[in-house]
């Protein structure tokens, strides 16, 4: 995973939820903000992935962003943030491997058709017969 934090950009806003009369003053609620066309970790190719993979989350200026709000300091708030925008970016460039189909073994198939011929034999047996 490619540490990136440095490229961060953070807005704190008044979050909702527990915290009393805190909530009301303080600002503990924390948005990142990653430019993904001017990083310098990632190569044009892994922006790219990235792009596509999280085209939900970038808004039309071309930032990702994330706001967390689950703890009621600011500081635990921006860890967080930090830690699930790295989180994402790492599953967005993960590419899976390609499924290579494989045949049956003579031994599958034959164990297969006995299968179906012991069936209908029971089936076959049940029959009413004059």
């Amino acid at each position: 995973m490619k540490d990136f934090s440095k490229e961060l950009s953070f807005k704190t806003s008044r979050s909702s939820g527990a915290g009393g009369q805190n909530v009301n003053k303080v600002e503990t609620s924390v948005t990142v903000l990653w430019q993904i066309s001017e990083s310098e970790f990632f190569n044009d190719d892994q922006k790219e992935l990235i792009q596509n993979k999280l085209k939900n989350r970038i808004n039309a200026e071309g930032f990702l962003f994330l706001t967390v709000s689950e703890s009621r300091t600011q500081l635990m708030n921006k860890n967080k943030a930090i830690e699930k925008i790295l989180e994402i970016v790492d599953k967005a460039l993960f590419i899976p491997k390609k499924r290579i189909a494989t045949k049956p073994s003579k031994a599958k198939k034959e164990k297969r058709l006995d299968t179906k011929k012991k069936l209908s034999e029971k089936k076959e047996n049940r029959r009413f017969k004059f």
